[in-house]
């Protein structure tokens, strides 16, 4: 099966030394611009006063414009994210020089909130072989042979996906004729998911190239899992970087603010270059919401870190069930 992720953008592979990897390892997410509603905090002063379909996507292209010009060469979407998939595809189609982007969106949850902040439920998940047939159709209508990689959204330990063996030949399928298949986790088990997902095999070969795990200084559960799969030559991607904006400015630990200031850039690039400094991580994904978050994001690859500074950093680590649990409690905005 073709593993086009990681040629594509430059990332080293397991063995491979760090001098191969590109100048810029972050990529742009969309689950925040691509719907009205979302659990990061501040977002009352991130979006426009008027959230509608229109707005988002003018917010999305001028941040898909913004990332482009700073050197971001992935995109992170999703069927969940609302609209994002839809916004993304017309930003291509209006700028043809961008075919060094490479695309990823996900599938496994349905997007139920209408457009709206106060939904009673603004996602379900459906890892049905069913559920991904209708939905890949409705990524491939929107993004056609602009889909690079396509990942299993939030797989769990309980997970179907891990042990669909139907929807395991569907997704070979799919790989055989271009396309990189990969996974993402959530919740306090991610470690334990992501073992299983390693072990998912069609016809002897690996099924998985992908990985997209949460990760961050206050979430670091994962990081012995994630290490095992880049050294089983998955591209590691991370996601929630920023703790849903717990690590942003006014929200930030006072340690972390701590070693902003010695840096002399924000919490936010220091709480990224965290990330970037291990070496399992492929693409770390910044989930601005705004020119300004999106540039300040970006200077992470230019922060350097102590050993000093990186030990106060790993101290703010917190036990992965009270990290989900208070993660969980977050209103949608």
């Amino acid at each position: 099966m073709p593993f086009a992720l990681p040629q594509a953008l430059g990332f080293a592979r397991a063995g491979e030394t760090s001098a191969t990897a590109p100048a810029c390892r972050m990529g742009l997410g969309l689950a925040a611009v691509g719907r009205p509603g979302y659990i990061n905090l501040g977002r009352e002063q991130d979006l426009p006063p008027v959230r509608s379909v229109d707005a988002l996507r003018a917010r999305t292209h001028e941040l898909l414009d913004a990332a482009y010009a700073q050197g971001v060469r992935y995109v992170d979407a999703a069927r969940s994210y609302g609209r994002s998939e839809e916004f993304l595809a017309d930003w291509l189609k209006a700028r043809p020089g961008t075919g060094d982007v490479v695309v990823g969106s996900k599938w496994g949850y349905t997007y139920t909130a209408g457009w709206r902040t106060d939904a009673d439920q603004h996602e379900v998940k459906d890892h049905s072989v069913a559920a991904y047939e209708r939905q890949h159709a409705e990524s491939a209508a929107l993004l056609g042979d602009r889909l690079d990689l396509y990942q299993i959204h939030s797989v769990t330990p309980d997970s179907p996906a891990l042990t669909d063996t139907e929807l395991h030949a569907r997704l070979a399928e799919a790989a055989a004729e271009g396309l990189t298949i990969g996974f993402s986790t959530s919740g306090p088990a991610q470690a334990e998911a992501i073992r299983a997902a390693l072990a998912v095999t069609v016809d002897g070969e690996p099924l998985f190239r992908t990985v997209q795990s949460t990760y961050n200084v206050l979430e670091t559960s994962a990081a012995p899992a994630l290490a095992e799969a880049h050294d089983a030559g998955l591209t590691v991607i991370v996601k929630e970087g920023m703790a849903n904006g717990r690590l942003a400015g006014p929200h930030a630990p006072d340690p972390l603010k701590a070693v902003a200031a010695r840096t002399s850039l924000g919490c936010d690039a220091v709480a990224l270059a965290a990330i970037l400094r291990r070496p399992w991580a492929g693409v770390v994904l910044s989930g601005a919401a705004t020119t300004e978050q999106l540039a300040s994001n970006l200077h992470a690859v230019v922060v350097g870190l102590d050993e000093d500074q990186l030990a106060r950093l790993e101290d703010l680590a917190e036990d992965p069930r009270v990290y989900w649990e208070r993660r969980g409690r977050l209103p949608w905005r």
